[in-house]
């Protein structure tokens, strides 16, 4: 599913398993799973930013937040038949659940990559995730970005690509 607009995302096994292993590294992370029967459709995770390596915990640093307070949303996957059934909304529900049963965090964050307008492989009708967000209460944090390398499709390669830090108080539910 990262392989669509905008990730552009050409993974292979190898980094997966590095990327999971993150995930299985922390006691307090975790990964909802999105069913019809015993067929996986979905999938979103979450961590405290402590427990990412420091490439993303340095960009929170430096703007002035202490990664304690964090915690951080990673991917949110789901076939595209099934969306807009109100799957994404209990994966931000369900993630925000478990980050206050779990840590002291008083903010949910996560990172969306930033495409360029016109860039000649956005398709015709994309639309961004935007309105989603700030529906759930998200908002953009000006400024705060993080960068993460990754190889792209159509032979591009690894590339670093500028990722826009939404951010929201996680108070109480």
């Amino acid at each position: 599913m990262f392989r669509a607009w905008p990730y552009l995302y050409d993974g292979d096994e190898a980094y997966e398993r590095d990327y999971v292993a993150t995930y299985a590294a922390s006691e307090r992370a975790a990964i909802v799973i999105a069913r019809e029967g015993e067929t996986i459709i979905g999938a979103s995770t979450c961590l405290p930013l402590t427990d990412e390596d420091e490439a993303m915990q340095a960009p929170f640093r430096a703007f002035g937040f202490d990664p304690a307070a964090v915690f951080y949303f990673g991917e949110s996957v789901l076939l595209p038949a099934y969306r807009g059934r109100g799957i994404g909304v209990g994966f931000f529900r369900e993630r925000e659940a478990h980050a206050r049963s779990v840590s002291d965090a008083t903010y949910a964050a996560f990172c969306a990559v930033i495409r360029d307008e016109t860039d000649q492989r956005r398709p015709a009708d994309a639309t961004t995730l935007d309105a989603f967000w700030r529906k759930r209460g998200y908002a953009p944090v000006p400024d705060l970005a993080c960068r993460m390398r990754w190889r792209e499709i159509g032979g591009v390669g690894e590339v670093e690509n500028r990722l826009q830090v939404w951010m929201k108080p996680l108070g109480s539910a």
